[in-house]
């Protein structure tokens, strides 16, 4: 039996990184995956690719800042599966640093909007689905940038991950009561698109990297094993906390 054996789980998006990733490797551990994105070409080839394989993934349209594409991938693996364990709240968007002057308010709602609202979203919609399923997990996906090393980071895309971060904490201290645990990871760099699109130059990489003691980029799977720890029953006992991936950025 797989880690995460007859439990059923949304990941948001799923449709490419991290969060496809994750898609695979939680139907490889048994889930039942829900999965949803804006890409609806790339999710639909993900969700065949899964099913060839023998997992059981369904793919969904979600637009994580509209609350109707939320309550239908809620529906969608409730009626379908029969309820919901766990939300991976993954989906997020990083835009250029610029200084705080120069950053538009437009800029600024397009990430809180996706990073931070996205995430209440899910939140919100998840809760009543775990109560009736007698409980779950919920992982919100953050980042260092919520944490530390300020000097470096891009202004909205830290506060976002910040608000992920104190969000996770009083859901987790409101629903503990249900049984529903709630956590945040913390990635430092990692190799991901959306990683190698902000860092396209070889200089502009190298001073990245130069700010990680271990002096790389963490991959996918470190990343997604941290996520599957926390989703699983394995961390049963864990609830309101921080997991820090960064190769030890944060200590510097």
């Amino acid at each position: 039996m797989g880690r995460l054996s007859k439990k059923t789980v949304i990941i948001t998006g799923g449709a490419q990184g991290q969060g496809a990733a994750e898609a695979r490797i939680f139907a490889t551990e048994g889930a039942n995956v829900v999965f949803g994105d804006i890409l609806d070409a790339e999710g639909e080839a993900v969700a065949a690719e899964i099913q060839g394989s023998g997992g059981n993934a369904t793919y969904s349209h979600l637009d994580v800042t509209d609350e109707a594409d939320w309550q239908n991938a809620i529906d969608l693996a409730t009626t379908r599966f029969g309820g919901l364990d766990i939300l991976i709240n993954n989906a997020a968007v990083l835009i250029p640093r610029v200084p705080i002057e120069e950053r538009t308010a437009e800029e600024w709602d397009l990430v809180m909007g996706v990073n931070a609202k996205g995430i209440f979203l899910g939140t919100k919609y998840a809760i009543p689905a775990m109560r009736a399923s007698g409980g779950g997990s919920i992982v919100n996906i953050s980042s260092i940038a919520g944490i530390g090393q300020s000097t470096h980071q891009e202004p909205a895309y830290a506060a976002s991950k910040g608000a992920i971060r104190i969000f996770t904490k009083v859901t987790a201290a409101q629903h503990a009561k249900d049984n529903i645990r709630c956590n945040s990871v913390h990635p430092g760099p990692v190799d991901t698109e959306m990683f190698r699109a902000a860092f396209a130059e070889p200089e502009a990489l190298a001073n990245r990297l130069a700010r990680v003691p271990m002096r790389r980029a963490g991959t996918i799977d470190e990343v997604v094993a941290g996520v599957l720890y926390l989703a699983s029953d394995e961390s049963s006992y864990v609830t309101g906390t921080e997991l820090v991936i960064d190769g030890g950025a944060l200590s510097m």
